[in-house]
């Protein structure tokens, strides 16, 4: 028995990044474009008349950024799941983001398989949810590891380690507070200049926070924090 398409409404004010999107989620199974739209007023419309599961929002619109139009939406009783895609990767707008129940948030430019993973992840978590009842601890990290893994092989450059790379979100995830890169190479294992690499990568996907401190040497020394999202 085929499962009902999960419904997506992609929401950028540039017609032809719409397009592509649109174009790269029906390539994805289980999801199904519903709509297109330009603005934060046409996908109001459109979500005004019309169910859907999913929003793949930008936050640069012509009318209202994307986090507004979640907040107008969270206000008039909509509960639609949205993941944020979008060039904006300063913290304060992945921190809102957060805040305000964004599922993923996926910085432009991306690759398909970017995308893909990060759908693939919504699926797996939908699917869990709808089984209904109660869950153990075990069911709940599955649950919220099932989107905090989302694009870790598959958004990789050439020449980067799956297994790597998890090693450094590990550390970063159990930290308690900031770490220094020589800090994080030696709980992970690996090199100081291998741990620079993965956190560049980390960085520019905006799931970790970098800060500078200053010590005695006035040589600044760079200090990871990582940013939860998804529950993650």
């Amino acid at each position: 028995m085929n499962e009902t398409p999960i419904h997506v409404l992609v929401v950028d004010d540039d017609m032809r990044v719409a397009r592509i999107n649109a174009a790269y989620v029906a390539k994805v199974p289980g999801f199904r474009v519903v709509a297109q739209a330009h603005s934060a007023a046409e996908a109001l419309d459109f979500l005004t008349a019309h169910r859907v599961d999913l929003i793949l929002l930008d936050h640069y619109l012509p009318d209202e950024n994307g986090l507004d139009l979640v907040r107008r939406l969270r206000q008039l009783g909509h509960r639609t799941d949205v993941i944020m895609v979008t060039a904006a990767r300063d913290l304060a707008t992945v921190q809102a983001a957060m805040r305000l129940g964004a599922l993923q948030y996926l910085v432009k430019p991306f690759t398909f398989a970017g995308l893909r993973a990060k759908l693939e992840a919504y699926g797996t978590l939908r699917r869990a949810l709808e089984t209904g009842g109660e869950a153990e601890q075990a069911e709940v990290d599955r649950i919220f590891g099932a989107l905090a893994a989302a694009g870790s092989p598959n958004d990789l450059p050439k020449g980067h380690s799956p297994t790597t790379a998890e090693l450094v979100r590990q550390v970063l995830r159990s930290a308690d507070g900031p770490l220094s890169t020589q800090q994080i190479a030696d709980r992970a294992g690996i090199s100081r200049q291998t741990a620079q690499r993965y956190l560049k990568l980390l960085e520019r996907s905006a799931r970790v926070s970098l800060a500078l401190r200053y010590g005695e040497t006035g040589r600044p020394e760079h200090r990871y924090t990582w940013l939860p999202s998804d529950g993650s």
